[in-house]
């Protein structure tokens, strides 16, 4: 091999190094403490959402519906009282714009506490802020009616839509509370998908055949009970699909 070969190889072989140099991290050191930051804010976010007390919870996502409730069957005594909501319209408009309210209050207090923000509380704020915008704004409160329908077949579309391309999505969402099996997440992705339609139903069949005052009425003290029934009765299915129950089996 003649010198100027080698030299072309020697050449070739330096360039490739330099090359490979400049793709390695310059601060190695820098990436691990960035890494390690991003972990303790994991791990911190972590423990705000357990330092929040289950009964906090429900005061933040029961709040904002018991507000409507007893703004609904006091409206017209907080419109004599307060000028501001009396321009609003009648008992149901003064309900829907402190709803909102109360709505948006929850999100910020969940989001200081813990610095995230549940998916369903979320999707659930957005469609009250629109809903009930249109309104107030068209003294329409067929919008806010449809709230519930438009939440619950949105929740029930993505659950079902997803199990159709093997996607329990539900496993999503809770991972951090239930360990269950592939087959566990996928039985209760179903059952929450049709529950989710059956409420949807049931809203549409409420609000249309019943007064505005049993609506709401309904809404709070028939809705919620049905939604905790339920969540009690899949209890059996998460222990018998439960990761470690499995494993017990297996052993």
């Amino acid at each position: 091999m003649s010198d100027q070969n080698v030299g072309k190889g020697a050449e070739s072989g330096l360039g490739r190094l330099v090359e490979g140099a400049g793709k390695l991290d310059p601060h190695p050191v820098r990436g691990t403490v960035i890494q390690e930051i991003e972990n303790r804010r994991d791990w911190d976010r972590k423990a705000d959402e357990a330092r929040v007390s289950p009964l906090l919870k429900m005061v933040l996502e029961l709040g904002p519906l018991v507000v409507f409730f007893f703004a609904n069957s006091r409206g017209e005594w907080l419109a004599s009282h307060f000028p501001l909501l009396a321009e609003m319209g009648g008992p149901i408009f003064i309900a829907t714009g402190l709803f909102m309210a109360a709505t948006a209050l929850a999100l910020v207090v969940s989001w200081v506490l813990t610095r995230t923000l549940p998916v369903m509380p979320l999707v659930s704020g957005i469609v009250v802020f629109v809903f009930g915008a249109l309104t107030l704004w068209l003294q329409n409160d067929t919008f806010i009616k449809m709230k519930p329908t438009i939440v619950n077949s949105l929740f029930g579309a993505i659950l079902l839509g997803g199990l159709l391309f093997g996607k329990p999505l539900l496993g999503y969402v809770f991972h951090a509370a239930f360990k269950l099996s592939d087959e566990g997440w996928r039985k209760l992705t179903l059952r929450w998908g049709l529950f989710f339609v059956f409420l949807a139903v049931l809203n549409e069949v409420v609000w249309r055949s019943f007064s505005t005052d049993f609506w709401v009425a309904f809404k709070v003290w028939g809705t919620m009970p049905i939604t905790v029934l339920f969540t009690l009765s899949q209890m059996p299915l998460i222990m018998r699909h439960s990761i470690e129950a499995e494993e017990g089996k297996a052993s």
